[in-house]
């Protein structure tokens, strides 16, 4: 039989981590939801992300799975030349 070898999963952000980019995975009903964004806040247990199209997301400390800082999002592409 084959070992089977999973990922770890671990919460290594805190609120230090303000105005960082940040990857977290969270739990929801039927699963998990992933979400990456600036982290803008962290209160009273309650974390808000900025997603890249301007969303904020409200994740609760408690439902939290896994969490990262990660790098900077690459730049957008150039938008094509006008006609």
């Amino acid at each position: 039989m084959t070992p089977r070898l999973g990922a770890r999963l671990v919460v290594a952000i805190t609120p230090a981590d303000v105005g960082k980019r940040v990857t977290t995975r969270r739990r929801v009903p039927g699963g998990h939801r992933d979400a990456v964004g600036v982290l803008e806040s962290w209160h009273d247990g309650v974390l808000t992300v900025r997603k890249r199209d301007g969303s904020l997301v409200e994740i609760a400390e408690d439902t939290l799975a896994a969490a990262k800082v990660v790098p900077p999002a690459p730049p957008a592409p150039p938008a094509p030349p006008a006609r």
